[in-house]
């Protein structure tokens, strides 16, 4: 394979090898970081891959260890109604867990297809993708935080990617009885740790249209700062987080107790006025928020809030604020309306 082949070969699995990180570590931006890595350890060590196995299952390999080396002493990436659980809204703050927090990943990063990682020519076996467990959803993440580094490695490897037992012992440098022995305590602490009926870690269901429309009244509400909207979109035990903020809100009454003083122009807390576009992450709905404080002529980013709809109501809102995040989401630097 000629070195302009090598690199045209790496670079087709760009996408799937930084689904690959972040489910690893939880953090887009790190995943982004991680990727250049793999690609360069790759680079190096071009001479010693022989074809024994496929270049995909040899970039999993690369990328798997790279990324089980930077999780080596890390802290857990949570959310902070984890890191806090018993956190009561009005308690001080100062002594809460602040992070470090997961990050949501952009649905504009998919493939055409609208898969994370492509299903694998039936010649590639036993490494092709197990579609029905295909899931990024936050819930699967943050649950995934709870394992250790070699037990989540080998969770994403079989049971997410659909890798058997001995290629994945083969890329952990452990034994068949090791994997199968991770993967019996992994899952037994993913079910502690998934929202009920959600043992098995398959995806849940994509957005409906009537799910769209929650999302549509919900930015509207936004952009109006009508209270009694967002309360009839709510969940009345709606669950509300705000990294890098620690602090969360277990109910409804708590979460709009929140917005009506950062709402409310005469409040000290007045964070201005607010526009909202749609946008998703991790195959959820979002809602891309930006605020013009008071004096300034255009709306900066603010937020990306990750929702989850049932029933026609919103239970849980992940709003992340880290502007930095919004070029991934393909959104613009600011908005003049």
């Amino acid at each position: 394979m000629s070195d302009d082949d090598f690199v045209r070969g790496i670079e087709q699995h760009r996408r799937e090898l930084r689904v690959h990180c972040y489910r690893m570590l939880g953090s887009y931006d790190e995943a982004e970081d991680l990727v250049q890595e793999v690609f360069l350890k790759a680079w190096r060590g071009r001479a010693g891959f022989e074809g024994r196995s496929s270049l995909r299952s040899w970039l999993y390999r690369i990328a798997t260890n790279v990324c089980l080396d930077a999780l080596d002493g890390r802290k857990r990436r949570l959310l902070p109604d984890q890191a806090n659980p018993d956190y009561l809204p009005g308690q001080p703050t100062t002594t809460l867990i602040t992070g470090p927090w997961l990050q949501p990943f952009p649905d504009a990063l998919r493939a055409p297809d609208g898969r994370w990682e492509p299903v694998a020519p039936r010649q590639d076996e036993p490494e092709a993708a197990v579609v029905a467990r295909e899931t990024l959803e936050l819930a699967f993440l943050a649950a995934m935080q709870h394992l250790p580094p070699r037990q989540r490695a080998a969770v994403i490897l079989c049971d997410v990617l659909g890798w058997p037992a001995r290629q994945t012992a083969e890329v952990l440098d452990g034994s068949v009885a090791s994997v199968n022995s991770a993967l019996q305590r992994a899952r037994a602490t993913l079910r502690e740790q998934l929202p009920p009926g959600r043992s098995d870690w398959a995806p849940a269901a994509p957005p409906t249209e009537a799910d769209r429309q929650v999302l549509r009244r919900y930015l509207d509400a936004i952009e109006r700062g009508d209270l009694d909207e967002v309360a009839a979109l709510l969940a009345k035990d709606v669950r509300a987080t705000m990294p890098p903020l620690a602090e969360w809100f277990a109910d409804r009454a708590s979460v709009l107790a929140a917005l009506a003083a950062t709402w409310d122009a005469s409040s000290p807390d007045y964070i201005g006025a607010l526009r909202a576009v749609p946008t998703s992450a991790n195959g959820q709905l979002a809602a891309a928020s930006y605020r013009r404080p008071p004096g300034r002529g255009v709306f900066e980013p603010f937020g990306i809030g990750v929702l989850q709809v049932r029933d026609g109501l919103i239970t849980e809102i992940v709003a992340f604020h880290e502007p930095a995040l919004f070029p991934a989401f393909g959104l613009p630097p600011t908005i003049d309306r």
